[in-house]
């Protein structure tokens, strides 16, 4: 089971999990073994809150089809449980990305004495700049 909070957790039936060789260099192992995981996770079928299913949708990820599958590939490992380990980390750490919601700004406005120091920093300026104009007889 993963569990994503407190009250959320997700049964290890609905994340369908497969070994698959891994790509790239491995020597002598990577055409024997199959240490890469190639997790599955359907968003609509899923147990999640429909918050959660909202969300997870919303988002605009290349690990998320368009028919609502997260899918996720993992294979920095060289041994398949610390594969396991690490797609399930990284599944976990898309839902929960994707229920957090950005704070809204508040417009503010600068207030009087810093709109007054800064004109005033403005003209001080330009006085300095006048001084260094030519002399014209």
């Amino acid at each position: 089971m993963l569990q994503i909070s407190r009250k959320i957790i997700i049964a290890d039936s609905e994340i369908e999990m497969s070994a698959i060789r891994s790509q790239g260099a491995g020597g002598q192992n990577v055409n024997k073994v199959s240490t890469a995981i190639h997790l599955r996770f359907d968003i609509e079928a899923s147990s999640l809150p429909a918050f959660y299913k909202q969300q997870l949708l919303k988002l605009n990820d290349r690990r998320i089809t368009q028919e609502g599958v997260i899918v996720i590939k993992a294979q920095e490992h060289r041994s398949q449980e610390q594969n396991r380990e690490e797609a399930l980390e990284r599944l976990k750490q898309l839902i929960k990305s994707a229920v957090i919601l950005p704070q809204i700004r508040k417009p503010t406005k600068p207030t009087r004495s810093s709109q007054k120091k800064r004109l005033d920093s403005k003209t001080k300026r330009g006085q300095i700049k006048s001084t260094r104009k030519q002399v014209i007889d």
